[in-house]
């Protein structure tokens, strides 16, 4: 599953320019217009990674960064400054407030790409990687494999997609409409129900031969993958 980015940058020609590139890069992208708008995006799908301006209307880039800082659900989510502020002030009060890198207008393309790239390897090394493991767990991303415990296990493309999100974030409980988000995507409807329906498909084939069940289910919450369960 390809890194999810939100760029959140009020200029609409340049958010658009930032959505192309990044598309061509092969990354998902959505869009938000002001901090306020970012929030509540963050809230409904978490991104892998926040691409924020500075400037913005309602909520500074910077009282964004802040906020998603305080919060347990979001401490580590990766944020990338963007900015035409190139003072060696303002890139420590960028860093100081939590961003984990700091990009000055103008920049080209390449350089955000690789920039993004790296902070997702230091920061969200699952999305790097071809290959994923959490506890006996392994998805081979590009052989579109799953083992447990050394055994191949067989799984449909929704549920591939599914364990693919899940394993991201070992131990973080998802609700049924991040997953729908994640999984189908915004643009499809599908009832929460659904969800329930292939959490059961894939609990059912992780579970032949095994001990233990690495979903947990979280009542009136959702589900998570949990290593070592």
């Amino acid at each position: 599953m390809n890194p999810n980015i939100l760029v959140v940058e009020d200029e609409d020609a340049l958010a658009t320019l930032l959505q192309y590139n990044l598309e061509k890069e092969g990354f998902q992208v959505s869009l938000a217009g002001d901090g306020e708008e970012a929030l509540i995006q963050v809230d409904e799908r978490l991104p892998d990674l926040v691409l924020l301006d500075w400037m913005l209307p309602k909520v500074s880039g910077v009282e964004v960064c802040r906020r998603l800082r305080q919060r347990s659900e979001t401490r580590n989510l990766p944020i990338i400054m963007l900015t035409a502020r190139g003072e060696e002030s303002d890139r420590i009060r960028g860093l100081d407030t939590g961003a984990d890198d700091y990009v000055v207008k103008p920049f080209s393309m390449t350089e955000l790409a690789a920039r993004i790239r790296a902070v997702l390897r230091r920061l969200r090394p699952g999305l790097a990687e071809d290959v994923v493991r959490c506890g006996d767990i392994v998805v081979d991303r590009v052989a579109h494999r799953v083992k447990r415990s050394g055994q191949e296990i067989h799984l449909g493309p929704t549920e591939f997609r599914l364990l693919d999100y899940l394993i991201q974030n070992p131990g973080r409980v998802f609700s049924r409409e991040q997953l729908l988000d994640a999984v189908w995507g915004s643009d499809v409807y599908v009832e929460a129900r659904t969800v329930d329906v292939h959490v059961g498909r894939l609990r059912k084939a992780l579970n032949v031969g095994a001990t233990a069940d690495p979903i947990r289910t979280v009542r009136s919450a959702g589900y998570s993958l949990d290593e070592g369960r």
